[in-house]
């Protein structure tokens, strides 16, 4: 039977708890109950995403992850979406740089079906692997990227930032998604290995929240995931650390059909996982997030010189998270007007620090966000997931929002002063053009520039 430990309720944690265990094959198991409502989710987290790639083969983390969808030994084709939604539940997976999931939420009287369909995959889906469903998945793939990132505005702008911010040959150089070219090269020999490498039961944490009898789940999980064999061969993921700072700006102008001109920069913050972290999100909501921001105040309502200003901060553990900076402009204004005001806010914040009333909305703003996460049995399973998977234990995921509300006036001016900085970002500026491929005045193309 599988070993494990009950978690008390820890401080910060709202009341919520989670047990965690181990099967003998390694597969880590976290379970969280909650009987408010009669449904139960059902989430798994293999450590393995587009960081774990090598050149050549970009995208098959993601590739994989929908051919996780055509069918097991058990289940063909289309079966786990039918059975999952004819029984009531919802189901997808995503893939990124460094995981890829699977989940299911369900009524709780169908648990079982999940864990069953999760565990007839993970240890069968070979089985079903050929050369149709590589075919057909390719091609899906394909279509979402022209859908998502070639054929639409501004849809490349994620990948040239990190193939920008991350240098080539660093493992976060390149986005989930991969190129056109690498998918056309991916064979049926190489998802197989893939599978083989990484989707083994000890490079995975399952989590199961909701109205459950932990007993009874946990008799589930060993009767179905138990005798799926380990594996050992993972390599380690290539090392992520770069300096604190890029050193220098670098720019690239795009020249594009879009429909406004853009400024768009993602800047090096601290991993995920740190107080420093935590103090650059609180310093990325004060700018950017939503209608009381600065740069929302200050680009669309006050100067009127943009239609959107938003700053984000995407989450890396494995390498320096990125800010992501994002400005449409407004009519004909130009690109360096907007840039002068974003830098005057970054350095004011750097010079004075939040105020009282800033810190105080940003720090409410992130819990809520946090809260309404753990408070569905879904977003719990997941964060329990990640933070099993990223940092090695679970618990954190249920103090995550004390430890946001810790960070100090002090580190946000610390932060902002040390990496919100022109000499540590990458800069896209995007330039309209016509059809016909003459720039929005009427001018000709120029070679795109970098710096």
């Amino acid at each position: 039977m599988p070993m494990g430990h009950t978690a008390t309720a820890e401080a910060g944690s709202g009341g919520l708890t989670a047990t965690e265990h181990r099967l003998a094959n390694g597969l880590r198991v976290v379970l969280s109950e909650d009987h408010l409502t009669p449904v139960a989710a059902v989430c798994l987290w293999y450590d393995v995403g587009s960081r774990h790639e090598v050149q050549g083969r970009t995208g098959l983390a993601h590739l994989f992850e929908h051919l996780m969808f055509q069918g097991s030994a058990q289940v063909k084709g289309n079966g786990h979406f039918e059975l999952v939604q004819g029984a009531g539940g919802s189901l997808n997976g995503t893939t990124s740089f460094e995981r890829t999931n699977y989940f299911e939420t369900m009524p709780a009287h169908q648990l079982e079906l999940a864990l069953w369909l999760e565990a007839d995959r993970m240890g069968s889906l070979l089985t079903a692997l050929d050369d149709e469903s590589m075919e057909n998945q390719r091609d899906v793939v394909k279509n979402e990227r022209r859908q998502r990132y070639d054929n639409v505005p501004y849809g490349t702008a994620f990948e040239k930032i990190f193939a920008l911010a991350y240098p080539e040959g660093h493992p976060y150089h390149h986005t989930p998604i991969g190129s056109m070219a690498d998918l056309d090269a991916a064979t049926l020999e190489d998802a197989r290995a893939f599978f083989r490498t990484y989707y083994a039961p000890n490079n995975a944490v399952l989590s199961v929240v909701g109205d459950i009898d932990p007993e009874q789940t946990l008799a589930w999980i060993e009767k179905y995931f138990g005798s799926i064999a380990s594996h050992d061969g993972k390599p380690a993921p290539r090392d992520g650390a770069l300096p604190e700072v890029i050193g220098g700006e670098i720019r690239e102008v795009v020249r594009e059909e879009v429909p406004a001109r853009a400024l768009m920069a993602g800047y090096r913050l601290p991993e995920d996982g740190t107080r420093a972290c935590d103090a650059a999100d609180v310093a990325l909501t004060i700018l950017g997030y939503g209608e009381s921001s600065r740069l929302y105040n200050r680009l669309v309502r006050r100067d009127r010189t943009a239609v959107t200003a938003g700053f984000g901060l995407l989450r890396l553990a494995g390498a320096p998270s990125l800010g992501w900076l994002d400005v449409k402009t407004s009519g004909d204004v130009e690109v360096p007007v907007i840039e002068a005001a974003v830098d005057e806010e970054l350095a004011r914040l750097a010079a004075e620090g939040p105020t009282a009333e800033e810190m105080e909305r940003a720090q409410a703003q992130l819990e809520r966000e946090w809260l309404d996460r753990l408070g569905t049995v879904s977003g719990r399973a997941d964060e329990l997931c990640r933070y099993a998977v990223l940092f090695g234990d679970p618990q954190l995921a249920l103090t995550a929002v004390e430890r946001v509300l810790e960070v100090t006036a002090e580190e946000v001016q610390e932060v902002a002063k040390n990496r919100l900085r022109p000499d540590n970002r990458a800069v896209l500026v995007y330039e309209p053009i016509t059809p016909e491929g003459a720039d929005a005045d009427g001018d000709e193309d120029e070679e795109e520039e970098a710096k």
